[in-house]
């Protein structure tokens, strides 16, 4: 055999190899705001997620599988979420995606993976109408707006002995239907809604807002909204001397809420996808991890987004296995991932019923008093 013809075959066998790695490359997705006012939840997600992966890796390379996590920044933005939906619709390598974070990017979003068989699992995006539309690609871990927002109006009457309460929304579907929700578990406990109006998602000057508040006087407030707003209108709403309880959803549930309120964080409460970190004794070893890994506390989002992936990925490996321990196609993932049983998570047993919503779904009731926050109460969610 000549030199050159060693060299040609030495040339094709490593063109094989290089071949044979790039097959078996599989990576899933985030998609998140990681920039802009809802960043902080965004991050929470992405690096729950990454936890996931970096747990897993071991477990999809005995399966001869790379795994790796890309994450897209959808800025909160449904047309930004939609282009980074056909990117990864293009990208056959993403065999699954956690996100996205917010049900306005979630359900234009996964309504555009669906032809591609990208399957999704949602860990904050909770508007109903998400899985109500029965997409095969699409699942959540977490409680939906019908349950959340029905968990807060019920807190408000029952616990809170609130009479006449101002409903507000920031106009997105996220924080409408949340507030829908609400308005309707109020009225149905005989309370009286004052008041039900959205505000802009971007506006942050409260002056007329308030001058309204204080006319009607409400014993207690409803914000569907995220806390990049809703911290703003506490500061406003307490510096304007009014005291009453202010109720919102999952939206709140960031550190930086506190933050943006400043002395404003007081009397307030929300419902949680996730349960405090000392709530859950297993999650003490994941919050060292998380921080170590990215220098921050691990917030309930990150817990849940967590459990989110640890649910795509299993269905990932399900579908591996099912396979011949070869990489999956995005239909038997899809497939995979809806039909399995997860136990072991810090949430508990997951399963999705046929449009793809947990069955056994927790709401967790958090207080926010003089700047810190106390768990409050939990609300079971059975579908």
């Amino acid at each position: 055999m000549t030199k050159n013809m060693t060299a040609a075959l030495a040339a094709l066998a490593a063109l094989g190899l290089g071949q044979a790695s790039a097959a078996t490359n599989v990576k899933i997705a985030t998609v998140s705001a990681l920039s802009g006012a809802s960043s902080n939840v965004g991050l929470q997600l992405k690096n729950g997620a990454q936890l996931a992966v970096n747990e897993l890796k071991a477990d999809f390379a005995k399966a001869g599988l790379n795994l790796s996590l890309v994450a897209y920044d959808d800025q909160a933005d449904p047309a930004t979420g939609t282009a980074a939906a056909r990117r990864i619709a293009a990208d056959r390598s993403i065999l699954g995606v956690v996100g996205p974070m917010t049900s306005g990017v979630a359900i234009p979003a996964t309504a555009l993976l669906a032809p591609s068989h990208v399957a999704t699992v949602a860990s904050t995006a909770t508007n109903e109408k998400i899985t109500a539309r029965g997409l095969k690609n699409v699942n959540r871990v977490c409680a939906r707006d019908d349950a959340q927002g029905a968990a807060g109006g019920n807190y408000l009457a029952g616990t809170l002995k609130a009479k006449r309460v101002y409903v507000l929304n920031d106009k997105t579907p996220y924080g409408q239907g949340l507030a829908a929700e609400a308005e309707k578990a109020l009225k149905a406990k005989g309370v009286t809604i004052v008041q039900s109006e959205g505000v802009g998602a971007e506006e942050r000057d409260f002056t007329a807002l308030l001058t309204k508040i204080r006319t009607l006087r409400p014993d207690a407030v409803y914000f569907g909204g995220l806390y990049g707003q809703v911290g703003p209108f506490l500061k406003q709403l307490r510096d304007g001397g009014v005291t009453v309880p202010v109720m919102g959803g999952d939206g709140l549930d960031s550190s930086a809420l506190i933050k943006l309120a400043g002395s404003g964080a007081n009397n307030v409460y929300f419902t949680s996808l996730a349960p405090d970190v000392a709530a859950i004794p297993a999650a003490g070893a994941l919050a060292a991890r998380y921080r170590k890994s990215f220098g921050s506390d691990l917030e309930g989002v990150g817990i849940i987004s967590y459990d989110a992936a640890r649910v795509l990925l299993q269905g990932i490996l399900n579908a591996a296995k099912a396979a011949g321990n070869k990489a999956p196609t995005r239909e038997q993932v899809e497939k995979a991932v809806r039909a399995g049983t997860y136990r072991g998570l810090m949430t508990g047993t997951v399963q999705f019923d046929k449009n793809g919503d947990r069955t056994n779904a927790q709401m967790y009731i958090v207080r926010v008093n003089q700047g810190k926050r106390s768990a409050a109460g939990t609300v079971n969610v059975r579908r």
